[in-house]
């Protein structure tokens, strides 16, 4: 995730605490954040790698 995401993810959730968002900032809001979750996710996904699988 570039780094102006996560900067817009930090102004957009200063402002919900301020003022509010409108609706096209939420859907953005809402956007970003399942971008961000889901980079973590990878990230942390390849750095452990796949787990060994159990037998049944």
């Amino acid at each position: 995730m570039k780094r102006e995401d996560i900067d817009r993810i930090n102004f957009l959730a200063k402002k919900q605490r301020e003022v509010g968002l409108d609706e096209e900032e939420k859907a953005e809001q809402a956007r970003l954040r399942r971008e961000y979750i889901d980079s973590v996710i990878g990230n942390l996904k390849a750095q452990l790698g796949d787990p060994p699988r159990r037998g049944n």
